[in-house]
């Protein structure tokens, strides 16, 4: 049974250098009723050219390609149409790689080896908003940021840690201090794995225990 987003299929570019794996990810997505492949882009270079004729709602991205590598591609992308949502899909899954995706403003980072109704799911899920990461990922972002000397709260991240306690959202808390909400999200994440906690109240909790924000 398949999902729809109330606007129509959700469109979907798909970025890798080898013509084999775009045409079966082509044909996988092709057969689901709420996906609609509107192009394929090569390398890094050729997807933001596209990006701006094409404007997919998702796009699917490799790292490691000739010209322009994917975390760079993401930078532009992101950067230049905020409102298209970039999902990683890679073989690839070092703490550098991982970090590089999430810095770029991916939404998500899945592995080639991700089950088919995963993948999916996680077109559609990054589609409407969410970040979807591999729990393998997760893992080694959290320790990244947990076992790196990152254990302190940055500034920057106070203030989005205010704002979060001030009831904004992600896309307030953007345009109020001048970020993307994928950097915001990405602030989040090392805001979580840094205080230990898995949602936004319990880390504005553990920030006025800790009297890492002022008492309210």
């Amino acid at each position: 049974m398949s999902e729809t987003t109330g606007r129509g299929p959700i469109r979907v570019m798909i970025v890798d250098d080898h013509p084999v794996v775009r045409a079966g990810l082509g044909g996988l997505l092709a057969s689901e009723p709420d996906l609609v492949v509107v192009g394929e882009a090569g390398d890094g270079e050729e997807a933001v050219r596209l990006v701006e004729t094409l404007r997919p709602d998702v796009v699917l991205m490799d790292l490691r390609m000739p010209r322009l590598d994917g975390a760079d591609a993401t930078a532009l992308i992101v950067a230049a149409h905020p409102a298209v949502r970039v999902l990683v899909l890679t073989t690839y899954e070092t703490d550098a790689d991982i970090l590089r995706a999430v810095e770029a403003g991916a939404a998500g980072y899945l592995l080639k080896d991700t089950p088919r109704a995963a993948l999916v799911a996680g077109v559609r899920d990054v589609s409407a908003g969410q970040t979807v990461l591999a729990p393998t990922v997760a893992h080694r972002l959290v320790s990244q940021v947990r076992d790196g000397r990152q254990d302190r709260v940055t500034p920057r991240e106070l203030e989005v840690l205010a704002a979060v306690a001030r009831g904004l959202s992600n896309a307030a808390i953007g345009a109020e201090l001048f970020i993307s909400e994928a950097t915001v999200k990405t602030h989040l994440i090392r805001i979580f794995a840094k205080l230990d906690v898995d949602d936004r109240t319990r880390a504005v909790t553990v920030a006025l225990e800790r009297g890492i924000l002022p008492g309210r």
